[in-house]
């Protein structure tokens, strides 16, 4: 193996709503790069995503893998939705083969709430990852590994036809803080009935916007925190693969 995971340098990306955010992890999803962002295109199709991105990472020093953090539902690295990008732009592609093309290291996609997950968590028990930005975000994971990705925002809540629309960023621009923290009173309340979680974790740029106690089993995260679940995306597998290659000389 080229590059044992003690070694393996991972460009973490996650592309939001407003900006696209990178750096460099190693092995133990520690900052090895200072963390950069540049404003999303709009329109934010694929190619302009593309151009962005190599934009932002364009004087980051090398690195063996890639990991994105995307706002929609993604399966087998292939766009299936991206509400807050366009859904029209990116149904269906192979998002991983362009990221691969146009940086030409091997590259992995997962759900934005996912990686940040991965980066949060502690690893022990059923917990809850949530992040409040442009959209409204859900990870679940036990014992440190992700569950099947639910895109919990698109059920309907209150009078609104989704999450997205009764907590999103839009309805702090029309509701207001006050009235935008008693909704999240309510949405945490169906979260801790619908999930039995063991822990919630809330990140996303408005997860500052909280002005209520939290219980004793949630806290804040930061997006710095989160984009560094994109080196767990890779170690694991990698770690094992390393090991056998070991044991086989």
């Amino acid at each position: 193996m080229k590059n044992p995971p003690a070694q393996l340098k991972i460009l973490s990306i996650d592309i939001g709503g407003s900006h696209i955010k990178a750096t460099i992890l190693n092995q133990k999803g520690e900052l090895k790069k200072k963390y950069e962002k540049i404003p999303t295109p709009a329109p934010a199709s694929p190619d302009n995503v593309i151009i962005a991105i190599k934009t932002l990472v364009k004087d980051f020093p090398e690195f063996d893998r890639i990991s994105v953090g995307f706002p929609g539902y993604i399966k087998n690295g292939v766009i299936k939705t991206a509400p807050n990008l366009g859904t029209e732009l990116w149904l269906d592609v192979d998002f991983v083969k362009k990221l691969e093309g146009a940086l030409g290291k091997p590259a992995r996609v997962v759900n934005d709430a996912d990686m940040q997950g991965l980066g949060v968590v502690s690893g022990k028990g059923l917990e809850l990852v949530i992040t409040l930005g442009t959209g409204f975000g859900t990870a679940l994971l036990m014992n440190g590994d992700l569950l099947p990705h639910l895109e919990f925002a698109h059920q309907p809540v209150g009078k609104t036809k989704s999450y997205d629309k009764y907590i999103g960023e839009v309805a702090i621009e029309k509701e207001g803080l006050k009235r935008w923290n008693k909704r999240m009173q309510k949405v945490f309340k169906i979260l801790k009935t619908v999930f039995n979680y063991d822990y919630l974790y809330i990140g996303g740029g408005n997860s500052n916007k909280l002005t209520f106690e939290l219980d004793k089993n949630m806290k804040v995260v930061s997006n710095a925190d989160g984009i560094k679940g994109g080196a767990r995306l890779w170690i694991k597998e990698d770690t094992i693969k390393h090991n056998q290659s070991v044991k086989l000389k």
